[in-house]
């Protein structure tokens, strides 16, 4: 199944990362992790954040590669499925 994981992180915690030079390597290993298919950073709600689309088959996945990243940035992360619009067709045509 297609995930999109959406991450922010607080300022504080992002700006030590960031002077301790492991804030790129952080959402690098979080991309790596999930083998992501496109990763994008942005600001979300003024703090650093980003976006990460992949696919998971199985949902061990995510604390595997949640873990690290929480521990690394106290970030905030949500989890949401991803329908193209093949999906939805079969979904509804049964």
């Amino acid at each position: 199944m297609r995930l999109m994981l959406t991450f922010s992180i607080p300022v504080e915690r992002g700006n030590a990362a960031a002077k301790a030079g492991t804030l790129g390597t952080a959402i690098e290993d979080l991309v790596k992790a999930t083998s992501a298919e496109s990763a994008y950073c942005t600001l979300i709600e003024g703090e650093r954040g980003g976006f990460i689309i992949f696919d998971a088959t199985d949902p061990a996945i995510l604390p595997r590669a949640l873990e690290p990243f929480f521990a690394a940035l106290d970030a905030a992360v949500e989890v949401v499925p991803l329908l193209t619009l093949d999906d939805i067709k079969r979904g509804l045509a049964g």
